[in-house]
């Protein structure tokens, strides 16, 4: 049995992170909006201050001492996440911005390269923008044509049917940012790889909560944030596997990138370096690797099963609600630690101004996946995100908080409280 975070753990896990000490008009934070992006514990904010106090210096080029201590520290960054995703080997480990530009490299190297007009990219109807605008623009420019696998009643999606002879390209996020639905990633790249398509998985809403073990997965790409899992922001990656990078040409020219600059001409560097043209995000790497080991001793499997908990004690105490409606699974175990709703007619938006008044921060919004709010036939939602340091009085503290916001918005039942859901695919589940 996974051992769960016990108060006291629990209580140091926060004295950790020196945000949450802070009050918000007047009130104790409850910072519920880890999905859009998490804090950061000390160790994180005194390894990159460490950085540009001591070592201060360009990566790889240097023959002095700071250089060198700067590339070590660098790469011994990459060394971690590697270890993190149980990658292959650190070459395998592209540093990035982030998911978004981690997508980018693949749409602009890999798909230029291999797709071409009649050829399928296959998406799903929960992706985040970052998951569909490169793809949307490789398909402008190749000719290609974009699918989406179907999605059922409950949130998940429906794999009843093969995937087409075409399809090229399969990008899918491992969890939805807005159902928080899991996807079977295995399954789906077994099924791509069979027809001989490249499988993409968009990480940022997986990674920081859940093992990832990308050989289990069998995914060719996997792509991450940082700062959703206790990293500073600027910092991602990009894991592929090496004879795909290695055939991919590099995404960005200069600098690092370069083995060799001739009168006519160039030669690339090898990987990693052949994707990270210029100087890189030195602090922000190490600052993501100081937040995987901050991780990894807490132990993804605890996390995860901390957050499950978190999620399941507050869809039931959201059943106390007539007016809720909750997106996505309704059993915890299939959904990461977010939970996004509507509460009758309350704007969503009216919900998280409301809120946070209380001190209570919450995402409220498309969540940047337009189309899935449409096809749910919303235009917002509010959103509830959990991570490792929230507790189960602060869940205690917004249902009240949400019992104060219908008590002075007078929420009235929508259509979907009174079972009219016209032919939506997918539908809001009473928790």
């Amino acid at each position: 049995m996974i051992e769960l975070l016990d108060s006291v753990e629990l209580e140091e896990i926060r004295d950790d992170f020196p945000l949450l000490a802070q009050r918000v008009h007047g009130k104790p934070l409850i910072y519920f909006d880890n999905a859009a992006t998490s804090q950061k514990p000390r160790a994180v904010i005194e390894a990159m201050n460490d950085y540009y106090h001591r070592y201060n210096a360009n990566v790889h080029r240097g023959i002095h001492a700071l250089a060198e201590r700067a590339t070590r520290e660098y790469e011994l960054a990459r060394a971690k996440v590697a270890r993190f995703l149980n990658a292959e080997t650190p070459d395998t480990i592209i540093f990035t911005r982030g998911t978004t530009e981690s997508i980018n490299l693949v749409a602009q190297t890999w798909g230029r390269a291999n797709l071409k007009p009649g050829d399928e990219i296959l998406l799903t109807w929960m992706e985040h923008h970052s998951n569909l605008v490169p793809w949307y623009q490789l398909a402008a420019s190749t000719g290609a044509l974009i699918r989406r696998i179907p999605l059922l009643p409950d949130g998940t999606l429906d794999l009843s049917q093969p995937f087409s002879e075409r399809t090229k390209l399969v990008a899918v996020t491992h969890a939805s940012n807005v159902l928080g639905t899991i996807n079977p990633v295995r399954q789906i790249a077994d099924a791509a790889h069979r027809i001989g398509a490249v499988v993409l998985v968009d990480g940022a809403q997986a990674a920081p909560h859940l093992a990832v073990d990308v050989p289990s997965l069998g995914c060719d790409f996997y792509a991450l944030s940082g700062h959703k899992m206790l990293g500073p922001t600027g910092s991602g990656v990009l894991y592929g596997k090496r004879a795909l990078l290695a055939a991919m040409p590099p995404f960005l020219g200069g600098g690092e990138m370069i083995r060799e600059v001739r009168a006519d001409g160039f030669t690339c560097n090898e990987l990693p370096y052949k994707f990270e043209a210029g100087t890189p995000a030195i602090a922000e790497a190490i600052g993501l690797g100081v937040a995987v080991d901050y991780l990894a001793q807490v132990g993804l499997q605890k996390i995860r099963q901390h957050e499950q908990e978190l999620t399941a004690y507050t869809l039931a105490r959201m059943a106390e609600f007539p007016e809720i409606v909750v997106y996505g699974p309704a059993d915890a175990s299939a959904r990461s630690g977010l939970v996004a709703f509507t509460m009758g007619d309350i704007h969503p938006h009216d919900m998280a101004t409301f809120l946070d008044a209380d001190g209570i921060a919450i995402r409220a919004g498309h969540h940047c996946a337009q189309p899935l709010h449409k096809h749910l036939g919303l235009t917002a939602t509010s959103r509830a995100s959990f991570y490792l340091y929230n507790t189960r009085s602060e869940v205690d503290a917004f249902i009240e908080a949400l019992r104060k916001t219908k008590n002075f918005f007078g929420a009235c039942p929508t259509s979907r409280q009174l079972g009219v859901f016209g032919t939506t695919p997918v539908t809001g589940a009473q928790p």
